[in-house]
């Protein structure tokens, strides 16, 4: 097993070279992380055994690092049946003034967020935390609204629109301001979901009257505790993506589709300018052979290896349902370079 070094990831997310192949997950998967610790989660409500054995299980795959909640910080929302796909339009509670009004919005200065510190004790040798958020501020928006009643409400009332994404935005800033100062904490992501596969969720002009003000403050408190900031988003944002690199200042960005751009080419048009995260893409690791995953794997890695920059990864996740065979096939593209040293 090798062992954590997290200056190898600190490389990839300053577009340097790494000593080593480098990995980069989102999240694994309940399962796997239970395989790869060795043991079960205890108690799912004891946030420092929740970090130890994610730490273990990351470790143990060949990470640098361990994403984790900075706290239990959230927006409340109903409780609903766990479902593998849900509508957008699922227990909006922030339908009007009114409701916005009466909305328990959460502060949060009031959730806990020591587990960061305490951490310490548990980690691995050279290993980080990486904290990602309670959703982002587009899906938070979207999870209090509904997807359908938001774009009804930019029409009938455009003033309400911008309230709901400031009082989302501006609770998710102070989250990172108060998550990123740790020293456990390496890098911090601040995770949205902005598009389909064709465009943005909203209108570019839209997204950067309404979206792209509430992100342009996230990176500053990350940049100012000397971490980077990592965004991950789905969808199509070939259309945005000047602003976020040029305006938001993320120093990485995760998550690619084959049908949209394949990561390769992601690469070749961004990679100069924005680290890239994974990129072998989700629906190509379900169908693939084992060989053409590990092929690709290992050409993505030499295609960065001269240039930086990359960390390789699926596409978004390793949600349960992509074959724990195709996985590791994936990620034996980075751990045979410590094989054959």
């Amino acid at each position: 097993m090798r062992k954590p070094e997290f200056t190898n990831l600190l490389h990839v997310l300053q577009r340097q070279v790494p000593e080593r192949p480098t990995l980069f997950e989102l999240f694994l998967n309940q399962t796997l992380y239970q395989q790869l610790a060795g043991e079960e989660f205890s108690d799912p409500h004891d946030a420092l055994s929740q970090i130890q054995l994610l730490a273990r299980a990351f470790a143990a795959a060949g990470y640098d690092y361990a994403t984790v909640r900075g706290s239990d910080f959230h927006f409340p929302r109903p409780a609903s049946e766990r479902k593998k796909t849900r509508s957008l339009n699922d227990g909006c509670m922030v339908r009007d003034r009114r409701s916005f009004q009466d909305y328990p919005w959460p502060d949060p200065d009031s959730f806990d967020y020591g587990v960061l510190a305490v951490a310490a004790d548990v980690l691995p040798t050279g290993m980080k935390l990486i904290p990602l958020g309670p959703g982002g501020v587009l899906e938070n928006v979207i999870d209090l609204v509904g997807y359908e009643n938001l774009c009804y409400m930019l029409m009938d009332d455009p003033d309400l629109v911008e309230e709901i994404f400031a009082a989302v935005g501006s609770r998710l800033v102070r989250y990172y301001e108060l998550a990123s100062p740790f020293d456990t904490v390496g890098a911090v992501i601040s995770n949205d979901h902005w598009g389909f596969k064709t465009q943005t969720m909203l209108s570019t002009e839209d997204m950067r009257r309404l979206l792209f003000p509430c992100h342009d403050p996230i990176a500053a408190p990350i940049h100012a505790a000397g971490k980077p900031a990592i965004l991950h988003s789905c969808g199509n944002l070939h259309a945005v993506m000047d602003d976020v690199i040029d305006g938001m200042g993320y120093d990485a960005k995760h998550s690619y589709e084959d049908t949209i751009m394949p990561v390769e080419d992601a690469y070749e048009l961004w990679g100069s300018r924005i680290a890239i995260l994974g990129g072998i893409d989700v629906d190509f690791l379900c169908v693939e052979s084992l060989d053409a995953i590990r092929q690709r794997s290992v050409a993505m890695l030499e295609r960065a290896a001269q240039r930086g920059g990359y960390a390789l990864g699926s596409g978004n996740s390793i949600p349960e349902y992509i074959p724990q065979a195709s996985y590791f096939a994936m990620t034996s593209a980075a751990l045979a370079a410590d094989a054959n040293n």
